[in-house]
């Protein structure tokens, strides 16, 4: 019986796994990562605003990048750890709205933000002397706000013309959240309209920030090829290897989701891997790659837990 979107109230969420000890084990693992990025990304956060040291648009920006994964990790975490523990694994059709909306705005931020901060480096590096008029605190601020803006303009247009499908037969999702893979999966019938909003939409949130992170390192390169020193070169490189770290993983699993056309998007479960990646895993990573290799990050944070230490 073909239904359209109008008469669905409800999605059910498959998830991972229906063993029950499976999903036990699925809940404290996931309860455990989420703890870890609440953690790890609220003391970065922290140690950003708190130490003056870390007033730098460099550390502004990743304060942002921590925001984001913060607000990005409870988009998704908290359902799962329902939907692992309850027998109940539906979503109501305005929650996946919200879910689908918030997750597609704060994964597009990330990749304009991500953008944004190799631009960053990239003038850290060629520009030393000019950096701190280049990269002013008002540029900061206006950047971050596109970023947002960006992001959330096309979360618009995407979960619009994504909601306005018409759904028939199942109401199933085969995967853990609302995403495009298993929405398109239930729908009747995708247009090609669809399709080019959905390409417009890589394009111009993916594949645009890719090009131009991609742009800034090839300057970044050969800016620190022009360094004499090898001591010289490593510290530029190394001031740049944790961003590149996180381009690579992020853009990585994005492009594998969402780069394919949508016949392909009947076989999910190894989707479903890919997406726990960086919808669960990335966020509490990110704080960990962010200040293992940072000594000024490392220091602040030496600094807080001196001053947190009850006196003897």
């Amino acid at each position: 019986m073909e239904r359209s979107n109008h008469t669905v109230t409800v999605f059910i969420l498959v998830g991972f796994a229906t063993d029950p000890v499976m999903q036990l084990i699925l809940f404290v693992v996931f309860l455990a990562v989420y703890s870890m990025t609440l953690v790890g990304n609220t003391t970065l956060i922290t140690l950003i605003c708190n130490d003056s040291r870390l007033h730098m648009p460099m550390y502004f920006f990743i304060g942002n990048l921590s925001f984001l994964d913060l607000w990005y990790s409870s988009v998704y975490t908290p359902k799962i750890l329902v939907t692992c523990i309850s027998e109940d694994k539906s979503i109501s059709f305005a929650g996946c709205v919200a879910q689908f909306f918030f997750s597609a705005g704060l994964a597009y931020s990330e990749c304009y933000l991500l953008a944004t901060m190799a631009y960053d480096r990239y003038v850290a590096i060629s520009n030393p002397l000019l950096y701190a008029q280049v990269i002013s605190k008002r540029l900061c601020i206006y950047l971050v706000i596109y970023s947002y803006a960006g992001g959330f303009v096309s979360a618009i247009v995407l979960t619009s013309n994504t909601f306005t499908l018409n759904f028939c037969g199942d109401n199933v999702i085969d995967d853990f959240f609302c995403d495009v893979p298993p929405l398109v999966k239930l729908a009747c019938d995708v247009k090609e309209s669809y399709q080019a909003v959905l390409y417009f939409l890589l394009a111009s949130n993916v594949i645009t920030p890719t090009v131009l992170i991609l742009t800034s390192y090839l300057f970044i390169i050969a800016a620190i090829l022009r360094i004499r020193s090898t001591q010289g070169c490593l510290k530029a490189f190394s001031t740049c290897s944790s961003h590149l770290i996180s381009v690579t993983l992020y853009y990585g699993s994005i492009l594998y989701i969402y780069s394919r056309p949508s016949s392909s998007y009947y076989s999910l479960e190894r989707d479903k891997i890919v997406s726990t990646f960086y919808t669960v895993v990335f966020p509490m990573l990110n704080p960990m790659i962010y200040s293992l290799r940072n000594k000024d990050v490392k220091e602040a944070l030496k600094k807080l837990l001196r001053l947190t230490q009850p006196e003897v």
